[in-house]
Parts: C-alpha cells; structure tokens; sequence
C-alpha cells in the first residue's frame, strides 16, 4: 500500500516585518533543510483559521520574529497502514528538521494500477512478433520505475 502523507511544520522565522516575507524565508529554509536527501517533499503555506472559524495567514508574527504554519507533503511506498505511513513521514521529515514541531494532518492511501492497465500492456508486448524475450522484460520493468517516481 502507498500513501500520500501530509505533515504540519511550525517553522521559526527571524527579522520579518510582513507575513509574506516570513512565508517565503520559511520556505527557503525549509528547502535548504530538506535538500538535497528529500527533494520529493513539497513543501506549501499551510492553512490556518480562529476558534470561529476566520481564515488567518499561515504566519503569526510578533517582534519582528515570526512562526509559520507550512504543510509538507511526501509519498510513502509499501507500508502496511495508515500509521505506519504516518510514522515514517515524521521520521524522514523529523530527522532534517530538527526542533521543529510536526503533526500529521492528513493520511491518504494511494491507488494501485488498475489490472486492465496491466493486462493491456501485456497483450501490446505479445502482439509485437519482432521483439525477444529480453526486450518484453524490459518494457515490462520501465513502467513500474515510472510510477514510483510519478
């Protein structure tokens, strides 16, 4: 089972003046922090709101310091739950971003290939009469390197 994970980072910014600003400093620095070992994480403003219900900016500054609200997200392959997945998203993540605090806001589990996917590649492979064995091998490995990456 593969799953979409989706962590929240409070991210420390220091000598900002506007939200925007504390936005993109955390993002570089979460970047930084995160490359080149965890290019895959995409990293987005996170979404805050009040009690009421009111949507805030994902900065909340004080003394030209600020803290920001930021959603990183990471595919993670083969678990066997939902928890697990979980876990090791806070672990990746945890172990670059030190002293930073995460939560776990969302766990998506991913969809396998449909089998008439499958099925219709192996039928292409088998109608080309020109190709070897070797050749129906590879074509067979190709598209499964292609959807992890994806």
């Amino acid at each position: 089972m593969n799953c979409r994970v989706v962590v929240e980072a409070a991210i420390p910014v220091y000598d900002v003046s506007t939200p925007d600003e504390a936005v993109r400093i955390a993002i570089s620095k979460t970047g930084e922090l995160l490359n080149p070992d965890l290019n895959y994480v995409e990293i987005n403003m996170g979404e805050r709101t009040s009690p009421s219900g009111e949507e805030l900016p994902p900065a909340f500054i004080a003394a030209d310091e600020a803290l920001v609200a930021l959603e990183l997200e990471m595919t993670v392959f083969n678990v066997e739950r939902e928890e697990h997945a979980s876990r090791i998203a806070r672990k990746e993540i945890g172990q670059r971003l030190e002293n930073i605090p995460l939560t776990v806001l969302d766990v998506k589990v991913l969809e396998d290939e449909d089998d008439g996917e499958e099925e219709s590649e192996a039928e292409k492979s088998e109608s080309d009469e020109g190709n070897d064995e070797d050749s129906t091998e590879e074509d067979d490995v190709l598209p499964e390197f292609e959807d992890l990456v994806e």
